[in-house]
């Protein structure tokens, strides 16, 4: 893809882990010129990111620096307002998943795009990853109805702890990383969600009263497609099934087998396949199976930093070639209604129709 003659200048806002990853994205891109960045304190920055100042204010820095894009990679309760702000000034948006804590200010984000002729690209980071277009290419081809079985538990310490902990202040889990999964269902399946049901529980002192650090989400499709998924997150989860990714049909199933080696507190286990396991249900006269399963071993996958790398190559695709972003919104929408769904359930005990 070449890249436009005059780069996009991107103002990027947080500076955790995926906003540092996202800024050494838009530095290592010709298509991009970093304008600024933001942060609330002052932290450490990769080498290449040295030379960058950073700013304490977003709407500050929207005012004086005047960017094309900002990159919005704060905590989940600013993203609507952050969004908002950055379209209504002139700039096209990125916005890590969720796009917001509330399905309303998720529409209003949306409508805001809209309305003011702007790009929005939500961090939906596996959409860019190989491996998973191929898993969801090779789902769709058995065709539906779908269970879907999906988890990522976290067993985390340390700095990995704290992290969370700072996520849960706003978001829990099931939420926070649910809409990844939840958003690959969506584009497996093309039917409707119409029921979710959820519960949780909170396993640690450490947490609010009201937040919960393990959860699990059961979403219904009206072509009865069903599909559970599965996050916790502490120093008490076990590595035991801690990644599991099945989709199964009338015609078989596939299925992502994980190196057994691998610990859930490793960024790039988080995305990498490993090898995705083609199983056919077809049987002949004496019952046996016709076929023996297929393994496809997903060789040179991309890690954790080139995925952003590719994420943000699209980022820039879609301003420079004005692609239509009109499915990719909507699904954003869809797979957060279906998470904060199942967050309304484990507080109710209630399930709720879509």
């Amino acid at each position: 893809m070449s890249s436009p003659v005059n780069p996009v200048r991107v103002l990027c806002a947080g500076l955790g882990n995926m906003g540092r990853s996202h800024a050494l994205a838009y530095h290592q891109n010709p298509g991009f010129e970093i304008a600024g960045l933001v942060n609330r304190s002052k932290v450490a920055l990769p080498d290449a990111l040295s030379g960058y100042e950073i700013l304490p204010s977003f709407p500050e820095a929207l005012a004086e620096l005047k960017p094309e894009l900002c990159s919005i990679n704060t905590y989940s309760d600013s993203h609507a307002n952050y969004a908002v702000m950055a379209m209504e000034a002139g700039a096209h948006v990125f916005v890590e998943k969720p796009l917001a804590t509330t399905v309303a200010d998720a529409e209003r984000v949306v409508a805001c795009a809209r309305a003011n002729g702007r790009k929005l690209v939500i961090g939906y980071i596996l959409r860019h990853h190989p491996s998973w277009m191929r898993l969801i290419a090779e789902a769709r081809k058995l065709g539906g109805p779908y269970v879907f079985r999906m988890n990522l538990n976290q067993q985390s310490s340390g700095p990995t702890w704290a992290t969370h902990k700072s996520l849960m202040q706003t978001t829990p889990p099931i939420v926070d990383c649910g809409v990844h999964y939840v958003d690959v269902m969506c584009q497996i399946t093309d039917a409707k969600p119409v029921e979710v049901r959820g519960m949780g529980l909170r396993l640690s002192d450490e947490l609010a009263p009201d937040m919960y650090n393990y959860g699990h989400l059961q979403v219904i499709f009206d072509d009865k497609s069903v599909g559970w998924y599965e996050a916790g997150w502490g120093p008490m989860i076990s590595e035991t099934a801690f990644f599991v990714k099945d989709v199964i049909s009338p015609n078989g199933s596939v299925s992502i087998v994980m190196d057994q080696n691998a610990k859930s507190d490793d960024i790039d286990v988080h995305t990498k396949t490993a090898v995705i396991r083609v199983h056919s249900a077809a049987t002949g006269p004496d019952g046996r199976f016709l076929k023996s399963d297929e393994d496809l071993t997903m060789e040179g996958e991309p890690g954790h930093q080139e995925l952003c790398d590719r994420e943000q190559a699209f980022v820039l695709k879609a301003i420079s070639e004005n692609i239509n972003l009109d499915r990719h919104m909507d699904d954003a929408v869809q797979s957060l209604k279906i998470c904060l769904a199942a967050d309304e359930s484990v507080r109710t005990g209630m399930s709720v129709k879509l």
